[in-house]
């Protein structure tokens, strides 16, 4: 693979539950996750992926930076922004199931996007862009114009945007406004990783394959609907396949889950030259491995014989 990664986003202090009923400190974060993971996929080629987010000129986000750095994961877009510092999350799980608590007002990511011609330097040597519902969610409408603007660059040299809404409501001022932002969100992508039935409640799709209908009727070329345990939709080349999700009889936590699919199926997709079902089943077999340990970030060992070109 000669094409460079970046995930653009926001990566938290995470507070994680333990069995003895203390917390774990960490940091995670959708986009983060899922270039950890990707990282992790691409072996050797590691160098490949970096990270566009903001972050502090506090200790806690010096710490964060040098964490990212230690993975193996370009930090050189990490822009520092005086006078703010990084978010903090905590999970609560219900046996495997996980909600979380969010703690971001002063986050300097929400300001990733704040200067275009900064975001535009640090998209420049990318050919594959990733981001999320969350990262439009920090931002302010102004910046996610900036964003969109820099997406289109990406793409107007060939390059491929990637976007999975990961649908967070309590992160919008209303339904409405979430709703308008994420078609924007389709409209940037080439690639498109949804999942139902989150889509489908907020847009009133009758299915996963009226989800796959309503993403492709704007212009996305590359659509994966997910469905948790349920069989993925794979929509590509305008023709529909069912691919099975592999089970895990005893899930321990499934934080990570979705982010970490993205990450196998982008690294099989992309760096493996899979078809897109096959990605799918590389992108299940991932997640499936991740939802067998706690927190979003499991060491990386742990996916090292899932690596593209391993074995």
């Amino acid at each position: 693979m000669a094409a460079r990664f970046a995930s653009i986003g926001e990566c938290m202090v995470e507070l994680a539950p333990q069995a003895d009923g203390l917390y774990r400190r960490g940091f995670a974060g959708d986009t983060l996750n899922t270039a950890w993971y990707l990282r992790a996929l691409l072996g050797s080629r590691q160098s490949l992926v970096k990270y566009v987010t903001g972050v502090g000129t506090d200790a806690l986000s010096d710490e964060m930076v040098d964490f990212i750095a230690r993975a193996g994961i370009d930090t050189s877009a990490a822009e520092r922004i005086a006078g703010r510092t990084v978010g903090l999350y905590l999970i609560t799980l219900n046996g495997a199931e996980r909600s979380f608590t969010y703690w971001r007002n002063e986050s300097a990511a929400k300001l990733l996007a704040s200067v275009g011609a900064r975001l535009d330097a640090a998209l420049a040597d990318v050919d594959v862009a990733y981001f999320s519902g969350i990262t439009l969610a920090i931002l302010s409408p102004e910046h996610r114009r900036t964003l969109f603007a820099s997406l289109a660059k990406v793409r107007a040299r060939g390059g491929q945007v990637v976007f999975d809404p990961n649908l967070r409501p309590r992160l919008w001022a209303d339904r409405a406004t979430m709703a308008a932002a994420v078609i924007e969100g389709y409209r940037a992508a080439t690639i498109a990783l949804p999942t139902s039935p989150d889509d489908a409640e907020l847009y009133g799709d009758a299915d996963a394959v009226g989800t796959a209908d309503r993403i492709a009727a704007l212009g996305v070329e590359e659509i994966i609907v997910k469905a948790g345990a349920d069989p993925t939709l794979v929509r590509a080349g305008g023709l529909d396949a069912w691919v099975a999700a592999e089970r895990v009889d005893h899930p321990v936590d499934t934080t990570g889950a979705g982010d970490s699919f993205n990450a196998g199926y982008l690294a099989a997709r992309l760096a493996g030259g899979r078809s897109p079902a096959e990605a799918v089943r590389h992108g299940h077999a991932v997640a499936a491995r991740v939802i067998q340990a706690r927190g979003a970030l499991i060491d990386m060992g742990l996916v090292a014989d899932l690596a593209i070109g391993a074995g």
